[in-house]
């Protein structure tokens, strides 16, 4: 399987008044063609951040991206001229985002938002563009497309908004879709329909996808592999089956515990991870995650780990090996 996107050394900070804010720090990741990454970590840590940088979307100033590469065939994203980048974003690399009440234009009919990559990627008039939304509409399930192609975003629920901007997404057919929490807004039946629908629509399309979430039991039957951020860096990367059934760093095994269980033999409570996130103004030398770690060491406040390999492409940044003691 060829290697689709890969990202080595990416740094992004903010520059405030407060300080210098390392909100990415140097991570390294790769996505094969028709592979589902899923990047998972609570609010903070990143997520949204890293691939922001990847789509030159980062606010400037006060953000901006100080290192690493982005090599998506063949090609730098983070060294692109605003106008390659543009004929990037939206045709060959589409991303959803977390809200689509303030993604869509509430004076723009849906017709007129979803067009208007067709007619500026793909070259077409407004008829041919008219008829391939209303195709796009129906694709992801949109009852009664035809009648409802010229209604307002505030026309239409939560959920048939978010499909909105999925179909936004896949109008050019792209390589890359990256869909960042596009199920936090709205109710677990609809979650469902929606993790349901983009599971359908990379089967028929073959497109890889990044999906950002901070909720492992969305990712669990939709991730092929899964990155774990906490404060900027990627702490475990491994397969979804193998992360869920042997989590090697603490901070997984956390979020992993706080997920309720239905299929539980033996009711028990969720187990929370005690403490705050880190300041990433003041960053430590240690392991951010060292002051809420009950497995930490002296080692842990002293100097960061880098990943290791602990398996078949299982990756893991701890100097604690939970299941056996000190590395």
């Amino acid at each position: 399987m060829a290697t689709l996107l890969q990202v080595r050394g990416l740094k992004t900070q903010f520059f405030t008044q407060d300080g210098i804010v390392s909100a990415v720090n140097g991570i390294d990741f790769e996505l094969n063609e028709g592979e589902t990454l899923g990047i998972v970590g609570e609010s903070g840590c990143g997520k949204s951040v890293s691939v922001l940088s990847l789509m030159r979307l980062i606010p400037s100033p006060p953000g901006k991206v100080v290192g690493g590469e982005a090599m998506f065939q063949g090609r730098d994203l983070l060294r692109m001229d605003n106008e390659e980048i543009r004929s990037v974003r939206g045709n060959k690399i589409a991303m959803v985002f977390q809200d689509p009440m303030t993604s869509l234009n509430p004076v723009l009919t849906i017709n007129q938002q979803v067009s208007e990559a067709l007619e500026l990627h793909l070259n077409m008039d407004k008829k041919q563009a008219r008829q391939r939304t209303i195709e796009l509409l129906d694709l992801v399930r949109i009852p009664d497309a035809t009648n409802r192609i010229d209604d307002y975003p505030h026309q239409f629920s939560g959920g048939m908004r978010q499909r909105v901007m999925i179909a936004m997404g896949l109008s050019c057919n792209p390589q890359l879709l990256i869909a960042d929490e596009p199920t936090t807004a709205l109710d677990v039946t609809i979650q469902a329909q929606i993790v349901d629908l983009v599971k359908q629509l990379k089967e028929e399309i073959g497109m890889a996808v990044i999906w950002i979430t901070h909720d492992l039991g969305i990712v669990a039957g939709l991730a092929d592999r899964v990155n774990v951020m906490y404060a900027g860096y990627i702490i475990e990367s491994a397969d979804v089956k193998d992360l869920y059934a042997s989590p090697r760093h603490p901070y997984t095994l956390g979020l992993l515990g706080s997920i309720p269980r239905l299929d539980a033999e033996i009711k028990t409570k969720l187990t929370p991870i005690d403490g705050l996130p880190p300041d990433l103004i003041e960053m430590d030398a240690g392991c951010p995650f060292a002051p809420r770690c009950k497995f930490a060491i002296d080692r842990c406040l002293q100097e960061n780990p880098k990943l290791e390999t602990v398996g078949r492409r299982h990756v893991v940044a701890c100097w604690v090996d939970v299941a056996g003691g000190k590395r």
